[in-house]
C-alpha cells in the first residue's frame, strides 16, 4: 500500500502552525483539508483527550456559527495522535487564508466561561471527558505562541 499524505510529512521537523494537508476535489469543488498544530510532534507532551475534546466542542461549536464560514464548515475535529485538529473547509485555501478565523476561534476558547456546548450524556458520548481550564490554556499558548505572529515556516509543511 501507498502511504498516505499524512505520513510523508516530516513530524521531526513540523512545529506548531497550520498548514494545508491536501486538497480534494469533489465534482467541480475543492475541500481544503488545514492541519491545525498546536504541539511539536514527538518533542513536546500531547494533549490530554478532555482538553482535546474541549476544544473539539468549543472550536466545532463556533465554526458552525460563524457568520462567514458556517457554510464552508464541513469538519473540525482532532488528530488520532493529540498534536491538533484538522479542519475540512469547502473552498480553495491557502493556510494564511484562514489565520484570521484560528485567530478568532482559539481566542474564543481561551476566553470562554460556562458550560461547554454538548458537554451532557444526551449530546454526547463521553461528556464527562472535558477540561475546560486546561484547553482555555492551551488555546491561549497557542493564540500566543503561534498565531499572533505567524511566519511563513509556519504555514508551509517542511520540506
Amino acid at each position: 500500500m501507498n502511504k498516505i499524505a499524512s505520513f510523508t510529512v516530516d513530524h521531526i521537523r513540523l512545529v506548531p502552525g497550520i498548514y494545508v494537508s491536501r486538497k480534494d476535489k469533489v465534482k467541480d469543488a475543492v475541500i481544503t483539508t488545514f492541519d491545525i498544530r498546536m504541539t511539536s510532534p514527538n518533542d513536546e507532551p500531547v494533549m490530554n483527550t478532555a482538553e482535546v475534546h474541549t476544544i473539539e466542542h468549543l472550536g466545532a461549536t463556533f465554526l458552525r456559527n460563524h457568520e462567514e464560514y458556517k457554510e464552508r464548515v464541513i469538519y473540525f475535529g482532532p488528530m488520532g495522535c493529540r498534536t491538533g485538529f484538522y479542519l475540512l473547509l469547502a473552498g480553495d485555501y491557502t493556510s494564511a487564508d484562514i489565520v484570521p478565523l484560528m485567530r478568532e476561534m482559539f481566542s474564543f476558547i481561551a476566553s470562554f466561561e460556562g458550560d461547554v456546548p454538548g458537554a451532557c450524556a444526551k449530546d454526547c458520548g463521553n461528556y464527562l471527558d472535558m477540561n475546560l481550564p486546561m484547553a482555555g490554556y492551551l488555546a491561549k499558548k497557542y493564540l500566543t505562541d503561534v498565531l499572533e505572529n505567524i511566519q511563513d515556516f509556519q504555514l508551509n509543511y517542511p520540506e
